[in-house]
């Protein structure tokens, strides 16, 4: 099975499917995307930079931000 490490490119992690929230701006692509991986992990990029790098997170680790993020605790980073 493949390890991909934070920093590789987005493009280069092959066939996965990437998502990215309804919320986003379909013309200009402000968005994050993520995409499951073969081993697990959850990768994470920048919707605007396709080419550009990926961070790669553990379940539990995009659970806490998910979580994180329905309490409001990143709101005022929206603003």
């Amino acid at each position: 099975m493949i390890n991909f490490h934070n920093g590789v490119a987005a493009s280069t992690i092959g066939d996965v499917r990437w998502v990215k929230s309804s919320a986003s701006n379909p013309a200009g692509g402000d968005c994050v995307r993520f995409a499951e991986l073969p081993n697990g992990e959850v990768a994470l990029s920048n919707s605007r930079f396709p080419e550009g790098p990926a961070l790669v997170f553990t379940r539990s680790e995009i659970r806490a931000m998910l979580v994180g993020a329905q309490r409001g605790e990143f709101d005022s980073l929206a603003v």
